[in-house]
């Protein structure tokens, strides 16, 4: 869509406003997505969620105004306020508690996977045959999706009315909220997240590094906007074999140290290869901490505040993807591109520093005491 709204404008601010569309409704909307997953039926709602993505996805395909991209956008950030509680909602009643964390290391690197796959062969398909090619393969994946989706035994129904509703509706649409802020081991786990992407994520930055730093063209840039992905794939193999349980707590503290430092090395070097690695390194880490927050999510959540507590944890994610991208373009400018990205990378070592001094129950978790 992006590249759809720039090559009919010419405007960088048309592209902005597209990302606007998608973020706003992902986060303004989490409050009350989860409570409606946690009053109804979550593999209705993910139905759902497929079919309004697939009538996005169409809308997009026949769209010949930025009004129709902006539309799309718009349900495609609606669906995915949707997506996270729904998802996260079924999977404990699909499996065992003791398979959880093996299941996380799976999402995260399915996730990672549609990452470094979708984007890269839809821009393969577009430059081979347009526009046609690569939204023919997103129905199809869609049409597929639903359909699997649908024959599905529909086991799901909706909790007990007293295990999920209050007289007070705001008190409803909060209570993920307050769970979250009243549970050491969730807000400590969500908070080191969001901060260490809110400050030492540096994907805006990188069409700069790679211009007036390491000084490479496009298929540099490219390949430096890959090296994350990648080495959180290769790090979600190995935690499919060998999921994380004993040590956690230090493991998560640990990982998301080592991306800080990962930051650090690449705001330093002035060596492509360095950069490179450093990039690879941070998306491996990066894997580690997604791996453990999502068991922890997972094994924290009680049975009625399922999707409450999963769409919290999806503002934590989309806040630190969507403003850390704007703290790193202000910092950026006040600060210069280097010494900004310095400033993240130190930012997520004291936030670590911080969070693991103050949160003795982060420090010493285990997964597998949570099992039980």
């Amino acid at each position: 869509m992006g590249w759809q709204m720039y090559e009919r404008t010419r405007d960088p601010w048309m592209l902005g406003l597209v990302g606007l569309c998608a973020a706003l409704p992902a986060l303004l909307l989490a409050p009350f997505s989860g409570w409606w997953v946690d009053r109804g039926n979550p593999l209705r709602i993910y139905q759902g969620v497929m079919v309004i993505s697939l009538i996005s996805v169409l809308i997009a395909w026949g769209s010949t105004s930025p009004a129709g991209l902006f539309l799309a956008a718009f349900l495609t950030g609606l669906v995915r306020s949707f997506s996270s509680p729904s998802m996260n909602s079924i999977i404990p009643r699909i499996i065992s508690r003791g398979e959880i964390k093996r299941f996380s290391a799976y999402t995260t690197l399915a996730f990672q996977l549609a990452g470094v796959v979708g984007p890269g062969l839809s821009g393969i398909l577009l430059g081979v045959g347009g526009y046609t090619f690569p939204y023919i393969l997103c129905v199809s994946a869609l049409v597929v999706g639903s359909l699997t989706l649908w024959t599905m035994e529909n086991r799901f129904h909706p909790l007990s009315r007293d295990r999920v509703h209050s007289p007070d509706w705001k008190n409803e649409l909060l209570s993920g909220f307050r769970y979250v802020w009243s549970h050491p081991v969730l807000l400590s786990a969500m908070s080191l997240d969001m901060f260490a992407v809110l400050f030492g994520g540096v994907t805006a930055m990188l069409p700069v590094f790679a211009v007036e730093v390491l000084h490479t063209g496009p298929v540099g840039l490219g390949w430096l906007r890959a090296a994350p992905a990648m080495g959180a794939i290769l790090m979600g193999t190995v935690l499919i074999r060998h999921p994380v349980s004993t040590g956690a707590g230090s493991k998560l503290l640990g990982s998301i140290a080592g991306f800080g430092i990962c930051i650090l090395v690449f705001g330093l070097s002035k060596s492509y290869a360095v950069s490179f690695a450093a990039l690879l390194l941070s998306g491996a880490l990066d894997s580690v901490s997604m791996v453990i927050r999502g068991a922890i999510v997972q094994l924290c959540s009680p049975e009625g505040l399922r999707g409450r507590i999963a769409a919290v944890n999806a503002v934590f994610i989309g806040s630190s993807n969507e403003i850390g991208e704007f703290e790193s373009g202000v910092a950026a400018k006040v600060l210069g591109t280097v010494p900004s990205v310095l400033f993240g990378g130190c930012m997520t070592l004291l936030t670590v520093a911080w969070v693991g001094w103050k949160s003795a129950e982060i420090r010493n978790l285990d997964l597998s005491r949570l099992e039980k």
